[in-house]
């Protein structure tokens, strides 16, 4: 079976009037499909550049990316967008929820920004919620209301509720205690074990070890990697 993430000799060069940045230099990496891979590097290694490119969110100045078999390359914009959509989960470090809004409301997000027809919409939330640890007494709350632990978790619902391959997880625990941060990486680990690609962007050793491969990345390039067959 091929590989869900494929990135071969990937540079990205930003351009500030006359000066030019190179974020990453020749990068290249594989992820298999249900594996829980960490990219781990130090502030400027290049791995927040990385985590765009995988994403979706930019595209390489030079190298290949293919994600489920397509190169990215050959996307237009639209085409970008609905990829965005289909194929990745974003979880984030400041959870990005909507604080007025309840929880079902932000796990539904995905389905009504995509114009989903809304057949079997709450079935589908209560699924998400339930793989992602979330309580259903929580279903009517406003996120406002939650701790920080709940609220990450209704983040990784969110970005499940679309069925993705893959879970692009930036510093998810940044903003929480370390209890709560071992128990939302639990459940990155949980999911894995369901079959979830998940990639995970960090610059803590401890988090990292939670994956099943640490990808290791400073000045713009892969340096090391541990774990993994």
């Amino acid at each position: 079976m091929a590989a869900l993430l494929e990135v071969h000799d990937v540079v990205k060069t930003y351009v500030t009037g006359d000066t030019e940045t190179r974020a990453l230099r020749g990068v290249s990496l594989t992820v298999e499909r249900g594996e829980f891979v960490a990219i781990m590097g130090p502030s400027g290694s290049g791995k927040s550049t990385l985590m765009n490119l995988l994403g979706l969110l930019d595209t390489p100045t030079s190298g290949t990316y293919r994600i489920n078999g397509v190169d990215v390359s050959s996307l237009d914009d639209d085409e970008l967008a609905e990829a965005r959509s289909r194929e990745i989960g974003f979880v984030f470090q400041s959870f990005n929820l909507l604080p007025r809004a309840s929880v079902f409301r932000n796990v539904q997000l995905p389905l009504i920004y995509a114009a989903d027809s809304g057949r079997n919409r709450e079935a589908r939330v209560l699924a998400a919620m339930e793989a992602a640890g979330l309580e259903e007494s929580l279903h009517y709350k406003n996120s406002n209301q939650l701790s920080g632990g709940q609220m990450q978790r209704v983040a990784i619902a969110r970005a499940l509720i679309n069925d993705p391959a893959l879970i692009l997880a930036d510093e998810p625990t940044g903003n929480l205690d370390t209890v709560t941060g071992d128990f939302i990486l639990a459940t990155f680990e949980r999911l894995r074990d369901q079959g979830r690609t998940i990639v995970l962007i960090t610059h803590d050793a401890d988090v990292a070890a939670h994956a099943d491969r640490t990808i290791h990345i400073r000045d713009g390039l892969i340096t090391d990697t541990e774990g993994g067959a």
